[in-house]
């Protein structure tokens, strides 16, 4: 009672705990009193003195409540409340549960909802007003909060490297939730399809908004030029037509972010091999300057003749055939899993089991090898005066990572390995593939060689045993 008192001050309470003292000093008075007339007497004035002083608070506080009511409602105060926040609570909810199902369907037939409700609660006219309103209040709130919701979820999805159907099939399931029956089209041979509805790009530029058919067709742009068309629901209000305008820029900025990465993506991918763009776009803290060591299998060529061709053509020639070479060995290199880390004019340097993890690397690369040099007689044939590919093979340790600059710096693989491979392809003769002897153990019988027995390379203080590699099967 003490602590009722507290969390809410009353004279009420005040004299029933008073009362309840007055009573137990009556009680102690008369156990203890010897004179049992005296003790009756006491006993009679102090249960006297409780019930005047109770009648009293009771009159204090009818004055100041105006009413009988609720003098004693105090005790219980608390739990009253709590009884009444939560069926007010559960016929709100119920209110706002009744208000979006009659959004989605449309449907307004029947009393008001507030109306049945209150039947249903005992709720007097007055309060079913202020729960109709409470209710419609709330309804909007939450209404308002996943719209916004929305377009947050749209604003991540754009920083997230997505293709643009991608994008466009998550935006539309969660904006569906909260604007209802969306639709998004693309510009496709230059209109733009939105459900039943067909757009051409003109149409855009009479008007910023197309209307009709209980609908609103918001235009999506990408660098000022139409990419696709939004179909919302017409608003009941100018926030409903906002918040429509707003998602409409949203997905465009979305839609942009997507044909910006993608072409990002493309560069990207054109300036390197695929396995390092991949690895890279991943993880870009691969990037950092560095490597590690690697047993891997470094292919190496270069045209034998080529500073002959090149001093008798003019420069476009020497660019045409060097496409011409590198557009018909590159396929090959990926084809077989390889990875091209360097063009050096006319050379090139490719790895095998590097950055990624290649099972047989060894023999992918001795594949890859006779496939350049079956493209390369291909051209060479229709084009007597084109110089020819050598080749050389090689595995071993090499350190793999980035090497350069913190301001510029490139993929690359060092090592023994790595120059073995170069100085074979200097021994080779043109249209042949010379492999060193390690690579020649990791083939096996299947690979069919000539022996060119030990032989003595530049820079290298041993001998190193190399083979003409004709076929692998």
């Amino acid at each position: 009672m003490f602590r009722i008192h507290r969390s809410r001050p009353s004279a009420m309470l005040v004299s029933l705990v008073t009362a309840y003292a007055l009573l137990g000093e009556a009680m102690v008075a008369g156990f203890f009193r010897p004179n049992w007339l005296m003790s009756w007497w006491e006993w009679h004035l102090l249960l006297t003195l409780a019930f005047v002083f109770v009648a009293y608070s009771a009159y204090i506080q009818f004055r100041r409540e105006g009413s009988s009511q609720g003098l004693f409602d105090s005790v219980a105060l608390a739990a009253t409340i709590r009884r009444i926040q939560a069926r007010y609570d559960e016929a709100l909810e119920e209110l706002v549960g009744h208000l979006r199902r009659m959004g989605e369907s449309g449907s307004s037939s029947g009393p008001p909802v507030a109306t049945r409700l209150a039947g249903k609660f005992r709720l007097n006219e007055g309060q079913a007003a202020v729960l109709d309103r409470a209710g419609q209040a709330l309804a909007a709130e939450r209404e308002l909060s996943a719209r916004l919701g929305a377009l947050v979820d749209v604003g991540r999805r754009a920083r997230v490297g997505l293709g643009e159907e991608e994008l466009l099939a998550g935006s539309l399931e969660r904006v569906r939730q909260a604007y209802g029956d969306v639709r998004i089209g693309l510009v496709s041979n230059g209109q733009v399809t939105v459900g039943e509805r067909r757009f051409g790009v003109d149409d855009f530029k009479e008007a910023e908004v197309i209307s009709g058919d209980g609908a609103v067709v918001h235009p999506l742009t990408v660098k000022g030029v139409l990419a696709g068309a939004l179909e919302v629901p017409v608003g009941t209000t100018r926030q409903d037509e906002a918040l429509a305008a707003t998602l409409a820029s949203q997905l465009s900025i979305a839609l942009e972010n997507a044909r910006l990465y993608r072409e990002l993506e493309t560069l990207f991918r054109q300036y390197m091999s695929p396995d390092v763009a991949a690895s890279l776009l991943a993880d870009p803290d691969q990037a950092a300057l560095g490597g590690s060591l690697v047993e891997l299998t470094a292919l190496f060529a270069d045209l034998k003749g080529f500073t002959t061709f090149s001093e008798r053509v003019e420069p476009g020639e020497i660019v045409e055939m060097l496409n011409r070479y590198h557009g018909a060995a590159v396929p090959c290199v990926l084809e077989h899993g390889g990875t091209i880390v360097q063009f050096v004019g006319d050379a090139l340097l490719a790895l095998f089991n590097a950055p990624a993890a290649q099972e047989m690397h060894a023999a992918q690369a001795a594949r890859a090898g006779l496939a350049m040099q079956a493209a390369a007689e291909e051209i060479a044939a229709g084009n007597p005066g084109y110089p020819r590919f050598r080749i050389g093979i090689n595995t071993g340790l090499a350190l793999v990572g980035n090497i350069g600059a913190p301001e510029l710096r490139g993929f690359n693989a060092m090592g023994d390995a790595v120059n073995v491979a170069a100085r074979l392809e200097s021994m080779a003769e043109p249209g042949t593939v010379v492999i060193g002897a390690t690579t020649h153990a990791q083939l096996g019988p299947g690979a069919q060689v000539r022996p060119l027995g030990a032989l003595t390379l530049k820079g290298k203080e041993q001998s190193v045993e190399a083979f003409v590699l004709t076929a692998l099967d």
